[in-house]
């Protein structure tokens, strides 16, 4: 770490004003941002610091991703496409059959794509995360590390039956419950831990409640899966008689620590219990919008829960997912003007940022808070003229506009390069991967249908 001043740009604060400032400068020092202000005024001050050339770029706080299942880009092309629950009908899919030095690689290829899109902060959710949490903190991303808690049992599950197994249950705490000893706070509290129960029918009321007690416990969040499929909401309805938000208010899990990710077929009294009790959503609009769904995100606004988005499966492109934000729920709202960009970014940034509580700490670029942020190239002829910034990049922006990203403090992307990951290598390798764990799936299983002719080989 050390000092930087970021001279000559433009600043988009993201504060509670939306300020933007024009050719000015950002003084950081250490992992702090410790001045805003303009540029000659600031070089002044600070004559010693690193000088980084801002002219013709905009910085944006960093971007926050609520859900993510970073293994997923396994799946890449071909999951997008036949509905959730997969009507796929193999065992697994192509990440279930990942090494786990090859788990290692996909999480350094979502991350390199998380990087490139501007990411700075991510919640990864998955089982036996330990075996690659390591990797994900050499990143120099921000991540909170949730692992997948069930205590369904699968053998009956495969029949249509739904028992829980209080083995299963304490066995899903204890991994949880090592994982954030090992991890939390972990490189400058840029690692946290995370709770996160799988979904309602997957998860009895003991662990539901188990799992509260755990995030309380070491005052972390909570997250879980919520009305993502109405196999989902039939399943609940089956095995508990009440709709899955009921479900989780009954078992008195919800609260401002809870995280619930999609929430698209919510009625109205679940939206009132969330909102009542403060909950956070990920809004995953990219994935839901694949899918044919899309949550009621106004409505839940209006209740009282705060808005940030997540990727989900398959892709980490933070920059997809805010356009798709904006278009689906203008859509949905049959509505030209609203949401306007400006919204969007903000669930993208400071929103995530309340849903994952962190607020005092990232998610715009204010004076006290964590130098987390990327710089966009804007002399790009899809984002010029600059007349509304925000709305040229929320509309028209791509990934590969993003040259530089810094996370605590320190860069991680400069020159649109990355600087904690080899790039080509894991490309490489994950090519490589890809191709082999889904022909292997394929040919292990020659009775399952599957329309998709694979290529011979890696390109």
């Amino acid at each position: 770490m050390g000092q930087y001043l970021i001279r000559d740009s433009t600043v988009v604060t993201g504060d509670s004003n939306r300020l933007i400032l024009y050719k000015s400068a950002l003084f950081i020092e250490d992992d702090i941002i410790q001045d805003i202000g303009q540029t000659d005024l600031l070089e002044e001050k600070y004559p010693s610091a690193t000088t980084i050339e801002g002219e013709g770029k905009v910085i944006f706080p960093g971007l926050i991703n609520c859900h993510t299942h970073l293994l997923a880009t396994a799946d890449k092309g071909i999951l997008e496409d036949f509905g959730f629950p997969t009507t796929l009908k193999f065992p697994t899919t192509g990440r279930g059959l990942l090494t786990k030095s090859e788990r290692n690689v996909f999480a350094k290829l979502a991350s390199i794509e998380a990087i490139k899109s501007g990411t700075t902060t991510l919640l990864e959710i998955s089982n036996d995360i330990a075996e690659y949490a390591q990797t994900l903190d050499s990143t120099g991303l921000r991540v909170f590390l949730g692992e997948t808690l069930s205590d369904i049992d699968d053998s009956k599950l495969n029949e249509g039956v739904y028992e829980y197994s209080s083995y299963k249950r304490e066995t899903s705490i204890g991994k949880a419950s090592e994982l954030i000893n090992t991890w939390d706070g972990k490189s400058n509290g840029r690692i946290k831990g995370f709770v996160a129960p799988h979904a309602p029918e997957r998860v009895s009321p003991e662990l539901l409640r188990d799992s509260r007690d755990l995030a309380e416990k070491h005052n972390l969040g909570y997250t879980i899966h919520l009305s993502q499929s109405y196999k989902e909401i039939e399943a609940v309805k089956r095995i508990r008689g009440v709709l899955p938000t009921h479900y989780l208010f009954a078992n008195d899990f919800l609260s401002n620590r809870l995280v619930a990710a999609h929430c698209r077929y919510l009625n109205s009294s679940e939206i009132a219990l969330l909102g009542q009790n403060n909950a956070g959503i990920s809004h995953n609009s990219a994935i839901g919008a694949r899918r044919g769904a899309a949550a009621p995100v106004d409505e839940l606004l209006s209740s009282g829960c705060s808005v940030g988005m997540g990727s989900d499966n398959m892709a980490e492109d933070m920059v997809e997912v805010m356009r798709a934000a904006l278009f689906h729920e203008r859509v949905r709202r049959n509505d030209e003007m609203n949401p306007q960009p400006e919204d969007v970014l903000e669930w993208g940034t400071i929103g995530g940022a309340r849903t994952l509580g962190l607020a005092d700490k990232v998610g715009s670029l204010e004076v006290g808070k964590k130098a987390d942020l990327f710089m966009i190239d804007f002399r790009k002829a899809h984002l010029v003229p600059t007349l509304r910034i925000v709305s040229s990049f929320i509309h028209n922006g791509i990934s590969s506009d993003v040259t530089d990203v810094m996370v605590d403090g320190e860069w991680v992307m400069q020159g649109s390069s990355i600087k904690t990951i080899n790039e080509s290598e894991v490309i490489e390798q994950a090519e490589e991967i890809g191709h082999r764990v889904w022909n292997q799936l394929v040919q292990e299983n020659p009775n399952v249908p599957f329309p998709i002719n694979l290529p011979p080989q890696p390109l």
